[in-house]
């Protein structure tokens, strides 16, 4: 089968390798509807991330069951499934508190920019569909195996609430889904901090009622205007940077909640500045599984969209084209064709 390896920074190289086998009793083999590239890809592409050795690419994934394992019994082979990036039992104490991705068997899913792909913790980590979906839909449904899930996580976290303003610091596609997130659990004003036209667009799309183009402290001014000096109610942060922890902090008020998801990099807090903000935070890895039935239902009705973040879709063979391409923010999001 075709697969993805990354071998150093910028080196990204498209190759034939075996397809995955069994090798658990608890692990599933899907045949992949589509995959894609996502964000924290780009830190070991950048090489912000050590590669020590060739690294097997892709944690986002949807298709089709092709064998399981003699200790599966949730899914069966024929199957079309979307499972998250983190792997759980989805049985042990934290996922059974919500938190699937802090299982105590927790997993985090590779090699799934490839053909074929390997699942383990099948039972615990996959959701089936009752049937197999319009060809239209895959966008959507590979979307809530990661960017949408972590989006929807951002705006749990952040405690968005009816009425309320969030604000989503980074317009990639994570914060993008934030934004969808935020404005699905009622936000009343959902401002996009974005400083590019294609994605300020999808943003207001997506339900996005002002636009921030503004950053440091001239940002945290815009924002402060827009809130009678009071700040945002909830925050979203997707993005990891220093910058952007600190533009998070700057612009919530007092009692608020920081939901945030960007895989830090260079983020260093200030005890006494976090002290007397007076702000809570929640953030990690998404715990994706815990709402995937909920998405996929909203994915099978229609009543969002997700997919339109894939502003580039290419085969699965023109991979190392999707990550210059979305280094270089040609593209908000890659979807690879298998």
């Amino acid at each position: 089968m075709l697969g993805t390896k990354l071998y150093a920074p910028g080196d990204v190289r498209i190759e034939e390798m075996p397809e995955p086998i069994i090798q658990k009793p608890t692990d599933a083999v899907i045949k992949l509807a589509a995959t894609c590239v996502c964000g924290s890809d780009l830190w070991p592409f950048r090489g912000l991330n050590e590669v020590n050795a060739p690294m097997h690419m892709g944690h986002e994934y949807c298709g089709t069951v092709v064998e399981v394992g003699s200790a599966v019994i949730s899914v069966k082979p024929g199957q079309f499934v979307v499972g998250s990036f983190c792997l759980s039992d989805n049985t042990c104490p934290h996922c059974r508190f919500g938190f699937p991705s802090s299982c105590v068997q927790r997993e985090f899913m590779t090699g799934a920019q490839s053909q074929f792909a390997r699942v383990p913790l099948a039972d615990g980590t996959l959701v089936a569909l009752d049937q197999q979906p319009p060809e239209g839909l895959i966008p959507g449904l590979l979307a809530a195996s990661d960017v949408l899930g972590t989006g929807w996580y951002a705006a749990v976290a952040a405690r968005v609430q009816p009425g309320c303003t969030a604000v989503v610091v980074g317009d990639g596609a994570v914060g993008l889904m934030g934004v969808l997130a935020a404005r699905q659990l009622g936000a009343a004003r959902v401002v996009a901090m974005s400083r590019h036209k294609a994605r300020q667009a999808l943003a207001l799309e997506y339900g996005a009622t002002h636009i921030v183009a503004e950053r440091g402290d001239d940002g945290v001014a815009k924002i402060r205007q827009l809130t009678d000096q009071i700040g945002a109610d909830a925050v979203l942060e997707c993005v990891g940077t220093a910058e952007s922890m600190q533009q998070a902090l700057a612009i919530a008020r007092p009692r608020s909640m920081i939901g945030y998801v960007g895989v830090p990099h260079g983020v260093q807090l200030d005890g006494q500045r976090l002290f007397f903000s007076q702000t809570g935070m929640l953030g990690g890895p998404a715990p994706v599984r815990r709402f995937l039935p909920h998405l996929i239902d909203l994915i099978l009705t229609r009543q969002i969209d997700p997919g339109k973040v894939f502003d580039l879709q290419i085969p699965l063979a023109d991979v190392a084209e999707g990550y210059r391409a979305m280094d270089e923010r040609r593209a908000i999001k890659t979807l690879l064709r298998v």
